[in-house]
């Protein structure tokens, strides 16, 4: 049977709920283990030999452009097409009318996923929805099916009716686009086929699929990417410091003496660690990061450009791009309820700092508080409370 050689990858939304994370990058170009979440899908569908690529893109796209390019550098030829309102998944879809012929693979772009995960689901004859296990099905479209074929889906159900949910990954024809209608939502225009006789086939994933909704998120999907890096020293390692375990370390990158580095861990290009730096399991820390002596780190992600003071203490946090944060600055770790959206969460957690946040000397954070994009916080505060952006803390 021909195989599916054409991908469609959705990536026009913001992500609302991850802010402040999302302010001024899309979602897709959230990094986890200092890798856009994008680029891994980019790569897990090059793997399974799909070369052509359509990406829809909206909300900041230019970032998304950028990056990508003309997709050669990942081995594949990307076009894009742009979604100028954020209608939904079948909008979206819409966009690609007379673009895409014959079969295609339809992927979320904010999903992490392995080429494993999609193996199948490229042999398989359209239609189809790629499927997946999940515990918690509260957040998801769950999937009821009849040996292999499904026969209802239901956005966000209250009782459990199975534990299938819809990973949003599809093998359609250009057919569908004879079949969105006025629908937004693709799952609304699955329930219409059904509706009407289409026969939709289950295809269960292999492969790990992890969805990012919740900014604490970010840190989930950090660990189970680090541990699948490949160990590397691009950079000097200074006598005295002790690296065990799965270490990236970036070219340029100096690691100081008597620092002591525990995989896995990734260190992005020409960052300056240490001396006497910590940085423990699950950490990764994006490129031209300059932490500075006694400070210690871990499961936290530190992004681009982020300077770090001495005698630090960060654990279980995210720390956005551009971050200037003077000594002795800690981030408590433990429960904390957090309200997104009308949603409270109980989460275990550190800080979460939003970009070109300024700290003053000896600052403390409570657990689970989130500081906004560009927030100054003068010396000796203690934070217990999240803080919008631009926020001034005297």
């Amino acid at each position: 049977m021909e195989r599916i050689e054409q991908a469609v990858i959705l990536a026009a939304g913001e992500g609302q709920r991850l802010r402040p994370f999302t302010a001024s990058k899309p979602k897709v170009m959230l990094p986890i283990a200092n890798k856009p979440i994008l680029r891994y899908v980019i790569e897990a569908v090059a793997q399974n030999g799909i070369r052509k690529i359509v990406i829809v893109v909206g909300y900041r796209k230019d970032q998304v452009i950028d990056y990508f390019g003309s997709g050669e550098q990942f081995d594949v030829e990307i076009e894009y097409v742009e979604q100028k309102q954020q209608l939904g998944t079948a909008h979206a879809l819409k966009q690609l009318k007379g673009k895409v012929k014959g079969k295609f693979l339809v992927l979320s772009g904010d999903n992490i996923i392995e080429p494993a995960t999609i193996a199948s689901l490229v042999q398989e004859k359209p239609d189809a929805i790629l499927v997946k296990e999940q515990e918690n099905i509260s957040k998801y479209g769950v999937i009821e099916a009849q040996n292999g074929i499904i026969t209802c889906i239901v956005e966000k159900p209250k009782e459990i009716l199975s534990h299938l949910v819809n990973t949003g990954v599809y093998a359609f024809t250009d057919d569908i686009f004879s079949l969105i209608g006025q629908d937004t939502d693709l799952p609304s225009v699955i329930r219409n086929m059904i509706d009407q006789g289409h026969e939709i086939k289950t295809c269960e994933a292999a492969g790990a699929w992890l969805d990012v909704v919740y900014p604490w998120d970010i840190l989930k999907l950090n660990d189970l990417a680090l541990a699948k890096i490949s160990p590397a020293v691009g950079g000097t390692v200074e006598r005295g410091a002790s690296i065990k375990g799965l270490v990236s370390i970036g070219k340029g990158t100096t690691i100081r003496s008597n620092s002591y580095i525990v995989g896995p861990a990734i260190i992005g290009e020409n960052c300056e660690i240490g001396p006497s730096v910590c940085i423990l399991p699950s950490t990764s820390i994006g490129d031209n990061v300059c932490i500075m002596p006694f400070t210690v780190i871990d499961n936290s992600m530190i992004a681009d450009g982020v300077e770090i003071g001495p005698g630090s203490t960060i654990q279980d946090s995210i720390i956005d791009r551009g971050c200037r944060l003077k000594g002795h600055f800690v981030t408590q770790s433990g429960e904390a309820d957090i309200k997104v959206e009308d949603e409270y969460n109980q989460v275990n957690i550190g800080a979460m700092l939003g970009e070109h946040c300024s700290v003053g000397d000896s600052v403390v954070t409570a657990p689970g508080v989130i500081m906004g994009n560009r927030c100054r916080v003068k010396a000796l505060k203690v934070l217990e409370q999240s803080i919008p952006d631009e926020s001034l803390v005297v």
